[in-house]
């Protein structure tokens, strides 16, 4: 007798109604990087919460070419979402100066990230949430490091790489959803195809598809 109610329409307006139960009208900072999860997830934030919403876009140096001007572009411009854009480039070159293996490049490229992220956080006052694009794979492949039960695949740095005296509480309204899903969500909410469909590009970007130390003139 089950009812066929798991359609995109659905989805949206529970995780519309969700969040704004969770928030509230406490102010929440996201940290936009452009892809489709952080994309989609400040879609829905602000269509629930409007302007209750800022997004961080940490420019690490190790993004797609040109990413960070279409980013801007595209939130702050044509959807008027509020985003703060932080130039970290030589803070995450620095951090990573001696690393060359891929599962410490993650780790401290998470940590750099939430580091960049409390500066910015600093600056607004009265922030009570921190947003995020984690989906389920993420929390699948990650499981190893909450459940001890799975081996790891590989770490997320938006699973495992957070402070435990963080002071912000999370917000992931899309944890339980697949790719497929959050692309399909994306389209509902009127983000660009070609954006939700491109070529996959992970969050540690340039850090781990650059062989051996990551050097500025490597990345460019």
């Amino acid at each position: 007798q089950c009812q066929k109610n798991w359609t995109i329409e659905n989805i949206i307006n529970n995780l519309l109604i969700k969040i704004k139960s969770q928030v509230g009208d406490q102010k929440v900072l996201l940290g936009l990087s452009g892809g489709v999860d952080s994309s989609v997830v400040a879609m829905l934030l602000h269509k629930s919460i409007g302007n209750q919403l800022t997004c961080v876009f940490v420019d690490n140096g190790l993004l797609r070419f040109n990413e960070g001007d279409e980013v801007m572009k595209t939130f702050s411009q044509n959807l008027g979402v509020k985003v703060i854009r932080a130039d970290a480039q030589e803070y995450f070159y620095d951090e990573l100066s001696d690393e060359s293996d891929p599962e410490l490049k993650r780790k401290i490229i998470g940590k750099a990230f939430i580091k960049i992220f409390d500066q910015e956080a600093q600056k607004i006052k009265g922030i009570k949430f921190l947003a995020q694009g984690t989906i389920y794979p993420d929390i699948i492949e990650s499981a190893g490091v909450a459940s001890g039960k799975a081996k790891v695949i590989k770490s997320h740095h938006n699973v495992g790489g957070l402070p435990d005296n963080m002071q912000l509480e999370l917000v992931e309204p899309l944890k339980e959803l697949f790719k497929d899903e959050v692309r399909e969500v994306g389209l509902k909410l009127g983000l660009p195809k070609k954006m939700l469909y491109r070529h996959p590009f992970p969050g540690p970007g340039l850090g781990v598809r650059i062989l051996g130390q990551v050097k500025k003139e490597y990345a460019d």
